[in-house]
């Protein structure tokens, strides 16, 4: 028998994932840690094929300044930046994954110049592709995808935005409370826009998300429109989730959706 994790780690396992997966997760770890004065991301102990070791973390409710220190932090880890929009964590070279251990998904990793030509097809053609293939959306629904990924192609959603350094999964259960703050875990860390990750926070709550986004916003000013662009964003994890778990992501991919058409 292999050496058993002592009560201080926290062995994350699985001898039916991917080749390499431990290895994408602990690449991402190392980039967000890097980031001058970013947010707090769990240590990695060990990486290995069929597990990756980690500081085992202790627990807490999380108070207003806790969520508002969070959100200067992680503006800090975007403004530490990446070399292009969908470029790989330092120390990792090709596509990555998303999802849970036992249905992982292929996560596009080729460095764009544009943020909605990487959107378009890297994150939303993809996806729609396999759900369509799994007959969650009609003919009619697709166009209206199609449509909202031809003016993202075209440009009319980039902002001019520099590349971001990204968790990339940023829902609450990616966030764990801990009696100093908040800590980073189970990224999807890659190049991408600011915004994917604050848009993920809204879609499925975050504790006090009002003084996240007031820390945020604190640290690193974003222009007035950009509440109109969080459905925008949601777009991949909501389709991620229909091809996953089905039950109403679909119907509420293609309500936002035709927002953007």
């Amino acid at each position: 028998m292999g050496e058993q994790p002592s009560s201080t780690v926290f062995r994350k396992g699985s001898r039916s994932a991917p080749e390499g997966y431990f290895r994408w997760e602990a690449a991402g770890l190392a980039w967000l840690a890097d980031a001058p004065g970013g947010a707090a991301v769990v240590e990695v102990l060990e990486v290995a094929e069929q597990h990756l070791d980690l500081v085992k973390l202790s627990f807490a409710n999380p108070d207003p300044a806790m969520a508002e220190a969070f959100g200067a932090a992680l503006a800090r880890t975007h403004d530490a930046g990446a070399p292009a929009f969908g470029s790989p964590p330092a120390g990792w070279e090709g596509d990555g994954f998303l999802g849970p251990a036992t249905q992982l998904l292929p996560l596009g990793l080729t460095p764009e110049e544009s943020w909605g030509s990487f959107f378009a097809e890297q994150r939303i053609l993809p996806m729609l592709a396999a759900a369509v293939d799994l007959g969650l959306f009609h003919r009619s629904d697709r166009v209206v995808f199609e449509r909202v990924a031809r003016r993202l192609q075209d440009g009319e959603f980039d902002d001019g935005s520099a590349p971001a350094r990204i968790h990339g999964d940023l829902w609450s259960g990616n966030i764990a409370w801990t009696p100093g703050g908040a800590v980073l875990i189970d990224p999807a860390a890659h190049g991408g826009h600011r915004e994917t990750d604050l848009a993920m926070l809204a879609l499925f709550g975050c504790p006090h998300w009002d003084f996240v986004v007031g820390g945020y916003l604190g640290q690193h000013r974003l222009d007035g429109q950009w509440p109109e662009r969080v459905a925008l964003h949601q777009l991949h994890p909501l389709l991620v989730h229909a091809v996953l778990f089905g039950s109403d992501y679909p119907r509420r991919a293609l309500d936002l959706a035709r927002r953007y058409r």
